[in-house]
């Protein structure tokens, strides 16, 4: 027996977390749905092997699943997916055809095990609950949904369309970075080899003259010297930044914490609040036109949002949504989401075309993150080159000052 860690609604809308010990995952799943619960999260506890007892190891089922799925394949997969339910072909054979077609490899092992779940007579929302790593909460609630009012192939296009949408935003803003960074990592190299082969040569050349020397050299000569006895730490400490980050990020306080800067940070924080709120615009409208209850959409919503400060403020809808209220009002309160946001959301409620409206305001989000990327590319280029030019400048300056000393003392 293994114990699952769990986040599921209740009958009454209220979300519950707790552990259930079960054989399986899917077990699980099924306890709870016999409870009357709603499971929108649950994963294996780091603790269970505790409850083995000692001298037991966990048996690990599935291992030749381990590796991730990219997003590019699950995008193919699921257009595919949506074409061959669109001509019509039963769902198994389809899911046969997918398997076949692909390399070998950890996907591949994951639908041939779907197709025999399937086969064997559970739905296919059953079968990919399987595989949470692969299929989200937010594709398994969508086609369960699909498969419940008989419009798969719509629902699978749909998701297709979201998919595809988000990769292309990720990929540009991913995109944006590769040039300052690729300009630092040279950068790095040449200030790196200045600093260990030509330096020393002034170094010795300073020591034989015998004279004192300006700030700005000494302040050069000592960084030389540092980076000379201790290059070889640099890569620790970048180590030792991203792990502290990530352990602080593990915590509540910390992971708050760093949602709130990323939000703050100039222009790049606006590429993270609009291309995160566009997501959950596109997320919510996609869940809500494909026909999941509002409540669980949101509760799916938040945990795919991907920051701290945004998905509080869902948990906050969440609630007063429990209590009767519309979902623009405390979005408002939330002082999270533009005014222009809440009023369009406020509109598409009142005209019971929230889906579409969700959709309009995701799209015009996209619109300005592609602005804000273009932005940030075409500013970090001049400021890469003026700190640039700025750090030789100053390496040029500092080692001349004492020659030019020298030479008026000689005049």
């Amino acid at each position: 027996m293994a114990v699952f860690e769990y986040e599921a609604i209740g009958p009454g809308g209220q979300k519950r977390r707790s552990t259930i010990d079960a054989g399986s995952q899917q077990e699980a799943i099924k306890q709870l749905r016999s409870r009357g619960l709603k499971p929108t999260k649950i994963r294996e506890s780091k603790k269970a092997s505790v409850a083995l007892g000692p001298g037991k190891k966990q048996k690990k089922s599935f291992k030749v699943f381990g590796r991730r799925v990219s997003q590019t394949e699950m995008v193919q997969f699921t257009q595919q997916l949506a074409t061959l339910q669109d001509a019509g072909l039963p769902i198994v054979r389809s899911l046969k055809i997918l398997a076949d077609q692909m390399k070998p490899g950890t996907f591949q092992e994951q639908l041939t095990k779907v197709t025999e779940d399937v086969e064997g007579g559970s739905t296919l929302s059953e079968a990919l609950e399987k595989f949470p790593k692969t299929f989200d909460t937010l594709f398994v609630a969508m086609v369960k949904a699909g498969e419940a009012g008989g419009v798969l192939d719509t629902i699978l296009q749909r998701l297709s369309d979201f998919q595809e949408k988000s990769m292309k935003l990720r990929k540009k803003v991913q995109g944006a970075m590769v040039y300052p960074i690729a300009v630092i990592c040279v950068a790095a190299l040449i200030l790196g080899f200045i600093m260990t082969k030509v330096i020393p040569q002034f170094q010795k050349m300073f020591a034989d003259m015998n004279t004192s020397l300006p700030a700005p050299t000494l302040l050069l000569l000592g960084f030389a010297e540092a980076v000379q006895s201790y290059w070889w730490l640099a890569p620790f400490v970048v180590i030792g930044g991203l792990l502290l980050i990530k352990g602080i990020g593990n915590t509540s306080t910390g992971e708050l914490m760093i949602d709130k800067s990323k939000l703050r940070a100039p222009i790049f924080g606006q590429i993270v609040r609009k291309s995160t709120v566009s997501r959950f615009c596109r997320t919510l409208g996609t869940l809500i036109q494909s026909g999941v209850p509002i409540l669980e959409a949101l509760e799916i919503v938040r945990a795919a949002v991907g920051n701290r400060v945004i998905s509080d403020a869902i948990e906050k809808v969440c609630g007063s949504i429990r209590e009767g209220e519309t979902i623009a009002e405390p979005l408002g309160q939330s002082g999270v989401f533009d005014p222009l946001l809440v009023n369009m959301i406020d509109i598409g409620e009142e005209t019971g075309e929230l889906d579409k409206m969700l959709n309009k305001i995701s799209d015009n989000y996209d619109l300005d993150v592609d602005v804000l990327v273009e932005s940030l590319s075409s500013l970090l280029e001049p400021v890469l080159i003026v700190g640039m030019g700025g750090a030789v400048g100053f390496i040029v300056v500092a080692l001349f000052m004492p020659l030019l000393s020298i030479i008026q003392q000689v005049g």
